[in-house]
């Protein structure tokens, strides 16, 4: 049963780059991981592609042969992939169930809020076990505006009403935060989801008053269902990528699961060998791993601070630390090159064959 996301979000909100970002990190920490490109109109990739739906179809011939604008043949291609899942479930056992699959979605919102394919293509991947969580990217520059952040919001929450799939919401670009001014409260406002009435002023005075009972309404209707929060996610910040990948297990059950050849008690049935999902959780402390996240970037406060209170001072230290590493490497190499030539390999000796 193999794990994986579904990574999701309006267009320009760093899907692509997220997922080259997550590639890169799980290379560094050993973990096997695919991305699987489902955007038919993405033709500059980032990331090295385990499966590329453009080999399947392609929205410029979409549009050229049935003269569709990009949003319906945009619509059409998924349509498509929907009824030829037959040659992305092939690829996808090609894979082997141990690799954590990325599947990187198009940008086009009504795919995930209101158009049925993607959803019946995602049922039709949990029917072949895999363990998905959907991850929603929305722009932080959003939380700037009450009108925008109001938006994202209800884009956040009919999404997760549609794909029903466990769901972490991110506000990506956290790092470009300090570019778009002061915000009106502290980032924990926006990531809580806090007592959305204090936007009422703001969002009063930028539309006409005779808006001011349908905004009424639609604060209303995100605090009853009281289910969105987001994440924050600087995708370059190796610590904001390991907290939000930390989230991301948690949500899967990717954390309850121990590594392939952990040894169990005796009288254990030997699972050690199978799947991930089927492997016995012999260690992992269930308190532990669904309690509190703890360590760099996991306080939302520590977040604030890094990239909108003091992020130039943040800046100069981080760059002063990566100056020292830089030193020690080279001593460390220089250090080896001596030893090295202080003792050198002994020269062969010529054998006397006679």
């Amino acid at each position: 049963m193999p794990f994986g996301e579904i990574v999701c979000g309006s267009p320009g909100s760093g899907k692509s780059t997220y997922c080259y970002g997550k590639h890169q990190l799980f290379a560094a920490l050993g973990r096997p991981i695919s991305v699987v490109n489902l955007d038919p109109a993405n033709d500059t990739i980032p990331y090295p592609c385990a499966i590329d739906i453009s080999s399947l179809i392609t929205l410029k011939d979409v549009m050229e042969e049935h003269g569709l604008g990009p949003n319906g043949g945009m619509l059409y291609c998924m349509e498509y992939l929907e009824a030829n899942f037959d040659w992305l479930e092939e690829r996808l056992k090609e894979l082997g169930e141990d690799t954590y699959v990325l599947f990187d979605i198009p940008g086009q919102v009504e795919l995930s809020t209101n158009h049925d394919s993607l959803k019946r293509i995602v049922e039709k991947l949990t029917k072949l076990r895999f363990r998905l969580a959907a991850v929603h990217l929305c722009d932080a520059h959003s939380i700037t505006d009450a009108s925008k952040y109001i938006s994202v919001l209800l884009l956040s929450l009919r999404t997760m009403l549609q794909l029903e799939l466990p769901h972490i919401n991110v506000l990506s670009k956290v790092d470009l935060m300090s570019q778009y001014g002061d915000l009106d409260f502290n980032l924990d406002f926006y990531t809580e989801v806090q007592d959305l009435s204090y936007l009422e002023n703001s969002l009063s005075a930028s539309l006409p008053p005779r808006f001011a009972s349908l905004n009424m309404a639609m604060i209303s209707l995100i605090e009853d269902y009281s289910l969105v929060g987001f994440e924050t996610l600087a995708v370059e910040d190796k610590n904001s990528m390991i907290h939000l990948t930390r989230v991301i297990d948690r949500a899967t059950g990717y954390v309850f699961v121990p590594p392939a050849g952990s040894s169990a008690p005796p009288g254990t049935v030997d699972e050690t060998s199978g799947p991930p999902a089927s492997r016995p959780n012999t260690y992992a402390l269930f308190t532990t791993a669904s309690g509190p996240l703890k360590g760099d970037r996991s306080d939302v406060r520590d977040v604030q601070e890094r990239w909108i209170d003091a992020k130039e001072e943040w800046d100069a230290y981080e760059k002063r630390q990566w100056r020292k590493e830089g030193e020690l490497v080279r001593e460390e190499a220089a250090r080896s090159r001596t030893i090295r030539e202080r003792n050198p390999p002994p020269k062969s000796q010529d054998v006397d064959m006679a």
